[in-house]
């Protein structure tokens, strides 16, 4: 009977261990900036982005209201305090962050490039797998840039023509 208990729980275990790996799905290979721009969002609603020309995936770009250094530095003492986010990838003008959530361990793809001659930071976030995200990209857009506009950071950029 012990013995039964303890294989019915180890296979529990590893199923939903199995079952969590697989909602982190893979790194998309378009992530990165690639001519001034970040990747144009999916067709599925799981994707916002202040580089898309799809008013279903828009989101405004932050303008700089104070230094870039200043904007950038707590970008990433913001992201750094977030408890299901990790920056895998920091340059000068670039951020990419895993998000991770925290129920069904769902892995989403949040990009930043910092552009000094525009006097803007775009952003992207989008959600590996499935079609819809209940607003989760949005609203980690719209967090960060609410965190960055209540200190005076910045302001919302004008959608380009």
């Amino acid at each position: 009977m012990f013995t039964s208990r303890m294989f019915t729980r180890s296979i529990f275990v590893l199923t939903w261990s199995v079952l969590l790996a697989a909602c982190t799905g893979t790194p998309p290979d378009n992530l990165g900036v690639v001519n001034s721009k970040l990747a144009a969002c999916p067709e599925s609603p799981n994707c916002v982005s202040s580089d898309s020309l799809d008013e279903s995936h828009y989101v405004p770009a932050f303008k700089l209201e104070a230094s870039a250094e200043l904007a950038w530095s707590e970008i990433k003492s913001y992201l750094h305090a977030q408890h299901n986010m990790e920056i895998m990838i920091e340059t000068t003008d670039y951020i990419y962050v895993e998000s991770t959530s925290t129920l069904m361990r769902f892995v989403d793809d949040f990009e930043l490039h910092l552009r000094l001659k525009d006097g803007i930071i775009a952003v992207r976030s989008a959600s590996r797998l499935g079609k819809s995200d209940f607003g989760v990209n949005k609203q980690r857009v719209d967090d960060l840039y609410k965190t960055l506009n209540d200190k005076g950071l910045v302001s919302e950029a004008p959608k380009p023509i």
